[in-house]
């Protein structure tokens, strides 16, 4: 189709149609996405009116400079790409930040859990393998809690791991120790008396 003649797109105009086209391509990208396997109904009024905005932004330039326009389109593609791609990139780092706060949530309970036998004098007095690092389990207990700490300092991928190792670890030091057994979790220090 030939350009119109006598009109030309001022820099402002096609800064204007790119910036219309690259936010309704990423909006109905992302739309789209997000209604993928949903209602039917639903995807097909978000494609409608995604297209009713980048049609007339694809061809409008096109029609007064055929060179803007294949611009145009080459720029909507890449945008509809890097919003795909994108959108898959940030739910991957949120599914780490996720992995990674339950992995630091599990850390504090199972640090918690430990301090209960160093703060607790009724605890030491009956578990004092658990402070005592010439114990083989303690001790591998407490090189487990150094590797989780080096892990959440150096924020690598290794961390979830290492806490599963310290669960492991602080488990097999109750077990040595005699303690697991009478272990009332992380809240309390001594299960409460019933009332007599």
């Amino acid at each position: 189709m030939p350009a119109i003649s006598g009109a030309q797109l001022s820099p402002w105009q096609t800064v204007f149609w790119a910036v219309l086209l690259v936010t309704a391509v990423a909006a109905t990208v992302l739309s789209l996405r997000r209604k993928q396997g949903q209602e039917p109904d639903a995807f097909f009024w978000n494609a409608f009116a995604g297209l009713v905005v980048i049609v007339p932004a694809l061809l409008v330039p096109a029609l007064l400079s055929p060179a803007v326009g294949l611009v145009l389109f080459c720029l909507a593609a890449a945008t509809a790409l890097a919003a795909l791609f994108g959108e898959r990139k940030v739910g991957e780092l949120r599914r780490q930040q996720s992995m990674l706060a339950s992995a630091a949530a599990r850390h504090h309970a199972i640090l918690k859990r430990w301090q209960l036998y160093e703060l607790d004098p009724a605890r030491q007095i009956d578990y004092p393998a658990m402070s005592d690092p010439r114990a083989p389990r303690t001790a591998e207990l407490f090189r487990a809690m150094r590797q989780a700490e080096s892990s959440r300092l150096m924020a690598d991928g290794g961390y979830p791991a290492a806490v599963e190792q310290l669960a492991k670890a602080l488990e097999d030091a109750e077990d040595a120790a005699g303690a697991a057994a009478q272990s009332p979790g992380v809240t309390l220090l001594h299960a409460p008396k019933p009332p007599e």
